[in-house]
């Protein structure tokens, strides 16, 4: 990714399967997102909403918002997908739903950001030549 341009937004199922949503309508993929940034939704002592998470996320999906015809590369897009999916989540335990920008802000840009400077730093070292190999094993 070059920084210009739109990314894909969308939310996987506890088997890493990509829900995502374009003017063809939602897709389930199980492959074609290993080059992605993962963020993390759900905390980890959260058991209760995990065991839930497969379930809400299919019948989430299964709108009629998400139909093909619905589709609206601005205002009605993956993103809103994704947000809409998270605002439902956030609604079903009594919390209020996130904006635009909220959401960008808490959960998208510190991992974008941080995910950008890596590839930078590896970009800036492929174009010079060097080798990045792992350090060997300390011997105890």
């Amino acid at each position: 990714y070059d920084g210009h341009g739109d990314l894909h937004v969308g939310i996987t199922n506890s088997r890493g399967v990509v829900y995502n949503y374009d003017q063809e309508g939602v897709h389930r993929a199980g492959s074609g997102w290993e080059q992605s940034i993962s963020i993390p939704l759900v905390q980890p002592d959260m058991w209760e909403l995990l065991q839930h998470w497969d379930n809400l996320l299919e019948e989430f999906s299964l709108e009629e918002a998400w139909l093909p015809h619905r589709y609206e590369e601005e205002q009605h897009n993956c993103f809103t997908f994704a947000l809409s999916f998270v605002n439902r989540v956030r609604q079903g335990r009594g919390r209020q739903p996130l904006s635009k920008a909220q959401f960008t802000q808490s959960f998208l840009l510190p991992h974008t950001t941080e995910a950008s400077r890596y590839l930078t730093l590896h970009q800036l070292l492929a174009d010079r030549e060097f080798y990045i190999v792992p350090w060997a094993e300390q011997e105890q």
